[in-house]
């Protein structure tokens, strides 16, 4: 699901002061990312306005992300949205011929698709909105990206225009990251230093072996947890890095169950509590932090949950992982649906003593009527005639529910 924020606040309208005050410019550490530059460029053109107009905006003459961008236009109303530019790499990116200009021409599963499905978005909160995501696209490739909408207006009041940016990256194929990840797992084996370790001494020195590549329940938190700082500084937080992020968490979790009581100190040290119906919840939080996105919290401790379930060994999550039908979201979806089984209670029949009761009780009347359909119990519509009696109109289609209100009626 893609995570939308207003992170780029405009400046709120004083009664008082009929200028707007110009929203800050990110600098610094923040310059090398597309979506700052291009709200920087939004937030210069403001020079006291609440919005830049459309004509202050050349997209075709943005080196600098021009190609990434999409101009839309409202003037014609906000249910009729037209795609006054769309860059190259967009374009390209859709597949959208040049002569293309209604939003409906958009592919569902396309980047630009992602821009435009937030318009009505930046129409309500009247301010730019940034958003990163994953999704996979047309292609079948997995893509991270991060963009952003912003309002212009003509009149300087009514939104009439949003222009957006967006960048992104489509990661490796499934099999070709698990290469990588091989790769990368070799050359780090081929690198650990081997000096000094005899284990042709025999327990002590295989003892000695394993303490050095393993550790306690400590060094093993240790490494999730840099894991986890690495994942959350990489850029573009690639899917290899969040599959590593989550392999050290298994086996982190792993560890700890040789180690009980060094785990609850660690819980303890962290104002943290074992959860019997969620137990994998404060292993992530000791290794993500207890202030992390919760969203993304709750769908590790699924993700490991499920690992448990199918009962996955030390080392092997990563296989797991790269191999399971939809990575992360499948391993998800497949961990909720364990849970809703299991937590599915057996469907009582409420009538049954009733049914039976029936089944003995004497006729009334027979009738000979061609029901189709061979359920054992049967609502039968009569009319009321001028003499008392009850004439047949016919037999109501079979409806479970309808038939045990009816019984319980009787």
């Amino acid at each position: 699901m893609d995570s939308v924020n207003g992170v780029f606040a405009v400046a709120e309208d004083q009664a008082d002061e009929p200028e707007f005050e110009t929203p800050p410019v990110f600098v610094e550490q923040d310059e090398r990312r597309m979506h700052v530059r291009a709200y920087n460029h939004w937030a210069g053109l403001l020079n006291g306005r609440e919005f830049p107009a459309p004509d202050d905006y050349a997209p075709e003459m943005l080196d600098d992300f021009g190609a990434n961008s999409v101009l839309l236009d409202f003037t014609a109303g906000s249910q009729k949205p037209v795609l006054r530019y769309v860059g190259d790499w967009l374009r390209e990116e859709c597949d959208l011929e040049v002569g293309e200009t209604g939003v409906e021409a958009v592919p569902s599963r396309s980047l630009l698709s992602r821009l435009t499905d937030h318009y009505f978005e930046i129409i309500a909160n009247r301010a730019p909105i940034g958003f990163e995501a994953e999704f996979t696209s047309r292609r079948g490739n997995n893509t991270l990206y991060r963009g952003i909408l912003m309002p212009l207006s003509a009149d300087g009041s009514t939104i009439d225009h949003v222009y957006g940016v967006i960048n992104w990256k489509e990661l490796a194929e499934p099999e070709m990251e698990a290469a990588l990840a091989a790769e990368a797992g070799f050359a780090e084996l081929s690198l650990a230093p081997t000096e000094g370790v005899d284990f042709a001494d025999g327990a002590d020195g295989a003892d000695d072996a394993e303490k050095r590549a393993g550790g306690g329940v400590a060094d093993c938190l240790t490494r999730a947890r840099d894991a986890a700082d690495a994942l959350n500084k990489s850029d573009d937080r690639s899917r290899l890095a969040l599959y590593e992020a989550l392999s050290s968490a298994w086996d982190f979790h792993l560890s700890t169950l040789g180690a009980p009581d060094e785990y609850a100190r660690l819980l303890s040290q962290n104002g943290l509590k074992v959860q019997q119906r969620a137990p994998m919840t404060p292993v992530v939080k000791l290794i993500f932090g207890k202030d992390y996105d919760k969203t993304r919290l709750t769908e590790y401790a699924a993700a490991l949950s499920h690992a448990a379930r199918a009962d996955v060994s030390e080392d092997g999550f990563g296989a797991f992982i790269q191999t399971f039908d939809g990575g992360l979201k499948g391993m998800v979806k497949a961990e909720r649906a364990a849970r809703r089984a299991e937590s599915a209670k057996p469907t009582v029949d409420r009538n049954a003593a009733l049914r039976d009761k029936l089944r003995a009780a004497k006729s009334i009347a027979v009738l000979p009527l061609d029901v189709p359909g061979d359920e054992e119990f049967v609502l039968v519509v009569a009319r009321r005639n001028a003499d008392g009696g009850l004439g047949v109109v016919g037999a109501v289609g079979h409806h479970e529910e309808l038939v045990d209100r009816a019984l319980r009626r009787l």
